[in-house]
């Protein structure tokens, strides 16, 4: 298996992108950015939408031949695993993996023509926002099995 790769973005996966956000302190609340129509990251919006994963539990092997994808974690901690097998790709054979929460504020974009899965990491609620280009297809989207790409968990 290819080696994992660090938030610093050694053999970081073509094309995707770690962008740190603002989380700006509000003694009633925090007021939590996650993208700009103005921002590099931005491609459009087709829907947005919440999902929710427990601590230990899994979601994925997907891969996406048109959505990109923009993943935020408002709350909670959330471990993403990107894994690029794209023939034409300079990091063909790449793990890239991140873990989003409080203390790394940030937003993950990934791109289409790689497979993605996470794993819930917070006690408690873990929760993704997902701002994607498109609207949801079920004919765009491929689905695999978790032991199917050998990644160690």
């Amino acid at each position: 298996m290819p080696s994992k790769t660090n938030v610093a973005g050694q053999n970081m996966i073509d094309g995707v992108l770690v962008t740190p956000l603002n989380r700006i302190p509000h003694p009633k609340g925090d007021i939590l950015h996650a993208l700009k129509a103005s921002e590099f990251g931005f491609f459009g919006i087709g829907e947005i939408y919440f999902s929710s994963i427990l601590k230990n539990e899994r979601k994925g092997w997907k891969k996406h031949s048109k959505m990109i994808l923009n993943l935020v974690v408002p709350v909670g901690s959330i471990r993403f695993v990107i894994f690029d097998d794209r023939p034409d790709s300079l990091s063909r054979g790449e793990f890239f993996e991140l873990t989003v929460n409080k203390e790394n504020y940030c937003r993950l974009t990934v791109p289409s023509g790689v497979w993605f899965a996470f794993e819930g990491e917070g006690m408690e609620l873990n929760l993704l926002l997902n701002i994607a280009n498109i609207e949801h297809d079920p004919n765009e989207v491929q689905n695999m099995e978790l032991n199917e790409i050998d990644y160690d968990w």
